[in-house]
């Protein structure tokens, strides 16, 4: 195992390009630098890649691909056991999976129906094997060469990333986004009409006791214009973010600007935060604190942001020990560049034996973007959304060769694939909900996406 710290003046979009190119490169960007966006981390060329479709599963390493059939959870959760490596250090992260867990990935989980049109054909998982990379530590402002030593040729390989960066040091590449002078057209899979309608249904199942809420989403598309890589940079100036990142998993590109953790496990302790309740950043400073208050005193918002800390709590009551689920952080308001969001915090100790693919079994989806309860929204979600969400409401993240775990839950995230781009926004619906406010919130979501791929 290798752990090197190196001087370098590179920012770590800077670190990135210097990787960009290499296979399955990936960038989990803490853009927005707080105490939740403390890390970033780079690497690429992984040794063994997991892919999922369906029950189709491809294993590929150096060797060989491997083809089987089966639930792409099980045969991953044999992968890690495989890999596992136990180890602690400082740093949170230095070798391990790394990729997405799309949405889509429930119908292994429950019995339910499968309506929504697949019509983009992405995969449904893709996981890359990573011997370790870059760890950049914004708070101390240092960075690091990692290697967990899971494969022979620890030092060869932290010396060619070495190399690397001093080679883009003597000769960076400049990533100048340009500037379009006609406007995107972004065309949804909902008009108007028809997802305000679609809202009126959702309140509907309320009144009959069906659920308390649910979550509500549309998809827009667009032709993509920029390089990928330089919408990103658009993207993450425009909305740093705690748990952004860039991916090129080959059939397509991520390029995401999460505000919201899904789970992280740590020393055995596993935590979730879910986001509900939003409101737009004000024009001016009396404004934005307005609107913020406007929050923070939503009884609505408050109550939304209730129902799923408990559907939360119940969720990680199976993954925990006995009476160890507690929520230190209820109603706490967090600011963004284009909203303000409610957010709580949910923590348990994790049960023995029990692994990280264990507790996404037992937690995927996340709440806060299924609804409450969760399989009855579920099955209205794929009865009102015409197209299958795919990587959208899905996660992005790592699980450690050593088991410490943090992954997102896949918001204000584009997805290019060929020559387009497809963004979704929504919110959860609940009884107290007015529709053409829901439409205008998941505009107002929608916001930051847009100007980037409109600049």
């Amino acid at each position: 195992m290798i752990i090197k710290e190196i001087s370098t003046d590179l920012t770590s979009f800077e670190l990135f390009s210097a990787f960009k190119d290499e296979k399955y490169p990936y960038f989990l960007d803490s853009s927005l630098i707080n105490e939740l966006g403390r890390y970033s981390f780079i690497s690429c060329n992984p040794f063994l890649i997991f892919k999922s479709k369906d029950k189709a599963i491809c294993i590929e390493d150096s060797l060989k691909n491997e083809h089987i059939s089966g639930n792409p959870f099980d045969e991953l959760n044999t992968l890690y056991k495989k890999y596992y490596k136990n180890y602690e250090i400082d740093l949170p992260f230095i070798g391990g999976g790394v990729g997405f867990f799309s949405y889509d990935l429930c119908h292994h989980l429950e019995k339910l129906p499968r309506r929504a049109i697949d019509d983009t054909n992405t995969p449904d998982l893709i996981f890359g094997f990573y011997d370790g990379g870059i760890v950049i530590d914004h708070i101390k402002k240092k960075t690091y060469i990692t290697d967990a030593g899971i494969n022979e040729g620890e030092n060869d390989r932290v010396k060619w990333i070495e190399k690397r960066i001093k080679d883009f040091e003597e000769n960076p590449i400049s990533i100048n986004p340009k500037k379009h002078r006609d406007k995107a057209i972004f065309n949804s899979n909902f008009t108007k009409e028809e997802y305000i309608n679609a809202i009126k249904s959702i309140r509907e199942y309320i009144r009959m006791g069906d659920i308390y809420q649910a979550n509500m989403t549309q998809r827009f598309t667009t032709v993509l214009r920029d390089e990928p890589i330089e919408l990103y940079k658009k993207l993450r100036e425009k909305n740093p973010a705690p748990f952004a990142c860039y991916f090129d998993f080959e059939e397509g590109k991520i390029i995401s600007s999460s505000p919201e953790r899904f789970i992280s496990i740590r020393e055995g302790m596993i935590e979730t935060r879910p986001i509900k309740g939003t409101m737009p950043r004000g024009k001016n400073k009396k404004e934005d604190e307005k609107n913020r208050n406007i929050l923070i005193n939503s009884e609505k918002d408050k109550a939304e942001l209730l129902m799923i800390v408990d559907l939360e709590r119940n969720d990680l009551s199976r993954v925990a020990k006995t009476g160890s689920v507690k929520v230190p952080e209820l109603f706490k308001v967090e600011e963004y560049a284009t909203v303000f969001h409610l957010v709580a915090t949910v923590r348990a100790l994790v049960k023995d034996n029990l692994t990280p693919i264990d507790c996404l079994k037992y937690t995927f989806p996340g709440g806060s973007i299924t609804g409450a309860p969760k399989i009855r929204s579920m099955e209205i979600i794929d009865e009102l959304e015409p197209t299958s969400r795919n990587i959208y409401t899905g996660s992005i993240g790592y699980i450690g060769f050593n088991g410490e775990t943090d992954l997102n839950i896949v918001i204000r995230t584009i997805v290019t694939k060929d020559d387009k781009a497809y963004f979704q926004v929504g919110g959860g619906i609940t009884w107290g909900s007015i529709e053409k406010m829901e439409y205008q919130e998941s505009l107002d979501k929608a916001k930051a996406l847009m100007e980037a791929l409109n600049e």
